[in-house]
């Protein structure tokens, strides 16, 4: 008996570990500290997306940051072309990969204009393959924040990137 204990509890643990790459987040969100200031809700919003490669993207925790339908609009030049995309968040949730790229986004200098309950949060990012690599693109982001009283959500975002010539 202790013998097929002791084969199927290899088993058992790879299928626990199976359970929980499939659920790797069951924590309740919005959580405190990402919605309570204009801080915390820009931190998120880096967090997010930034990554090793393979690594499930918590859209549980993204889409908590958002009002109900927010947009965003990605704008990036390459190659002397410019590519648009305007999504709402659900269908930018959808329409995205599951897994992150390898990727680390970092904020490098914010601007943010406040009148009572909104603000518009001017955020220049870097991008980086790696997290102690060097910046492969720039951006700025312009990021329209909302206090409903008891937190602050994201209306919409604009995002304008380019690649950095190496």
């Amino acid at each position: 008996m202790n013998n097929k204990l002791i084969k199927l509890l290899p088993l058992f643990l790879f299928s626990c570990l199976l359970t929980n790459a499939q659920e790797p987040d069951k924590k309740d969100y919005p959580l405190k500290a990402d919605v309570e200031t204009i801080d915390g809700i820009i931190k998120a919003y880096y967090e997010i997306m930034s990554g090793p490669a393979g690594e499930l993207i918590n859209f549980k925790r993204d889409k908590s940051l958002h009002y109900k339908n927010a947009l965003i609009l990605f704008s990036s030049s390459y190659d002397k072309k410019i590519y648009n995309d305007i999504e709402n968040v659900y269908d930018l949730h959808e329409n995205s990969a599951k897994t992150k790229s390898g990727i680390w986004e970092y904020e490098i200098e914010r601007d943010t204009h406040q009148f009572g309950n909104i603000a518009n949060v001017w955020s220049t990012f870097g991008i980086k393959e790696k997290a102690d690599g060097i910046f492969l693109e720039k951006g700025i982001s312009s990021i329209q924040l909302y206090h409903d009283g008891n937190r602050w959500w994201i209306l919409s975002w604009l995002s304008q990137s380019e690649k950095i010539a190496p």
